[in-house]
């Protein structure tokens, strides 16, 4: 099983993991990934994460000082998302927010 709309809380998923005897996948992704950027393993019984990155995805999380979310944030790292790979798409329909010209710049 899979679950992929919103972050699911850990009490829950730990209890469905029992309930239907069956290894669920937690998934994450954006808009603009196509799709999950990042999954659990198929066996993993830790909750509270989204596993690692997908094949070919490249992350990273970039500081945004206004809201005081830096990498060096305690307890955790913050900060934006920023996916970098050939899922990732490079603007909006009608609304190009970047295009492959400005990309290349």
């Amino acid at each position: 099983m899979i679950t992929a709309s919103a972050p699911i809380a850990d009490n829950v998923l730990a209890f469905l993991k029992v309930a239907f005897c069956c290894p669920i996948v937690e998934a994450y992704g954006q808009t603009e990934s196509c799709g999950a950027s990042f999954s659990t393993k198929l066996f993993d019984n830790r909750t509270g994460h989204v596993g690692g990155p997908a094949l070919g995805v490249e992350c990273m999380l970039r500081d945004v000082p206004e809201l005081n979310y830096t990498r060096y944030s305690q307890p955790h790292p913050q900060g934006e998302v920023l996916l970098r790979g050939p899922s990732i798409f490079i603007g909006y329909f009608r609304n190009p927010t970047l295009t492959k010209e400005t990309k290349d710049s």
